[in-house]
């Protein structure tokens, strides 16, 4: 990967005192697909906790292995949020996957592009073309990770949410040359997430930054994923708070509905609080999530 953007990710860890990633892979070594060059674009790390990276310009997958063992493991490729505008990558991403180790599942946490016409052909598919090229690419190293390569998932928060919602719904969609593996994710688990693009429920500012201030139907029906659901999609596990004051849980509702109604098998957990942004838990009911969501793993065979 690019000099700046590995010691980038070194700083970081440094400054959480975190154990590092088992591996760490540009996603493009032969180029970015649709990509437009600005030298003045620049990857940037902001330190206020949570810590951010903004401007993504090289995109790469931080891999977390769980200790060794006879049977093949799980693997979540793990969406941060931040609006499509930054990525909140601790809270939502390197201490997701370190805990998922702990449970026996790697973490491969996403660094994906954030949308922006300075550095992009077409803004709205480059994260898509991020996260479907993660999955494929985690499919691809499955048996040397000792990976099952049935038990790909995809994990988002927040925009993440939306991106990784995108990726259970549009894993068809020829967004970039791509290998024959599957870029359909064998499950999802959404948090907080961002789902449709339809006022009232919409997050304006994932909508804007995606799609653009004035999208037409076309576009708010393709990127909205609770209508593009079908048989097909991956089980979802969701979870909101009730007094999320930035993204309503009208979202996860939205989609829990429409996966009934395709006979999907999902899980919905509201808290009466939490607010948004709350990452693994903070002090009230929603720290239950964590323990829940393995559970559904387990009863679904997936750990």
């Amino acid at each position: 990967m690019k000099k700046a953007g590995l010691l980038m990710l070194v700083f970081l860890y440094g400054l959480v005192g975190l154990q590092a990633q088992d591996y760490i892979f540009q996603l493009w070594p032969d180029g970015v697909p649709g990509a437009v060059d600005d030298p003045d674009y620049t990857e940037r790390l902001d330190t206020d906790k949570p810590w951010r990276i903004r401007q993504v310009t090289d995109p790469t997958i931080s891999v977390y292995l769980p200790p060794p063992s006879k049977t093949a493991h799980a693997a979540v490729v793990i969406c941060p949020g931040g609006g499509y505008g930054r990525l909140a990558f601790d809270m939502e991403g390197f201490e997701i996957a370190q805990w998922l180790n702990s449970e026996g599942v790697a973490g491969i946490v996403l660094k994906y592009r954030l949308p922006d016409d300075r550095i992009m052909e077409d803004r709205s598919v480059g994260p898509l073309q991020d996260v479907q090229e993660a999955v494929r690419r985690v499919r691809w190293h499955a048996e040397e990770w000792n990976l099952d390569p049935k038990k790909i998932g995809v994990m988002g928060f927040s925009a993440g949410g939306h991106l990784a919602a995108s990726a259970s719904t549009m894993y068809d969609e020829n967004v970039y040359a791509h290998n024959q593996l599957s870029a359909r994710p064998d499950f999802s688990v959404l948090i907080y997430p961002v789902i449709t693009f339809r006022d009232p429920a919409a997050h304006r500012g994932s909508r804007s930054a995606l799609i653009g201030d004035a999208p037409d139907d076309a576009l708010l029906h393709r990127f909205s994923p609770d209508e593009r659901i079908t048989p097909e999609t991956p089980p979802a596990f969701l979870v909101h708070a009730l007094d999320d004051g930035a993204v309503p849980p009208e979202n996860s509702l939205l989609y829990m509905e429409s996966l009934r109604k395709n006979k999907v098998p999902c899980e919905l957990h509201l808290y009466e609080s939490g607010g948004h942004g709350f990452g693994m838990g903070r002090s009230g009911s929603e720290k239950g999530w964590p323990p829940a969501l393995i559970q559904w793993m387990k009863m679904h065979g997936w750990i």
